[in-house]
């Protein structure tokens, strides 16, 4: 895939996404208990005027709403996850994800609109380490890198 657009920290990351989904209605995400949640509950707060889904790993029974509530973003009750867009989660595409590829792209044809988008968001490269970037038919990927350090 080619670079189009550079970004610095987490509000560069969660802009580009806002701009990648700013002509839909509903977003399914896509992700590993846990690790993934709590970034799709971040994406979903920053388009909460549209309707999101989150779905754990490939359970297409495990569709939940993402509702806006006094303490943010949280899952409520099931949902339909057929979605405008499918954002997935680079969680899912580690090892400790046990997950097939084949799998991801059997709940992709089951969940995305015709004419949707497939959104990859990761950080450090996640879906090109495991190879995933040139096997998903993505039309964007966000990666992000993070950078860190201790202090004392």
């Amino acid at each position: 895939m080619e670079k189009i657009k550079e970004f610095k920290g987490l509000n560069g990351n969660i802009v580009a996404f806002k701009e990648e989904v700013a002509d839909v209605e509903k977003i399914t995400f896509v992700g590993a208990p846990g690790v993934c949640t709590p970034f799709a509950e971040l994406f979903a707060y920053a388009v909460r005027d549209k309707e999101s889904v989150f779905i754990t790993l490939t359970d297409i029974e495990s569709a939940r709403k993402m509702e806006l509530t006094p303490q943010g973003m949280q899952l409520t009750e099931p949902a339909d996850p057929k979605a405008d867009v499918v954002a997935l989660l680079g969680g899912i595409s580690l090892p400790k994800a046990n997950l097939k590829l084949e799998d991801v792209e059997d709940l992709i044809q089951k969940i995305l609109k015709k004419n949707g988008k497939l959104i990859g968001l990761c950080y450090m490269d996640m879906f090109q380490d495991a190879g995933w970037e040139d096997k998903l038919d993505f039309d964007c990927i966000i990666n992000g890198t993070l950078n860190g350090v201790v202090k004392k």
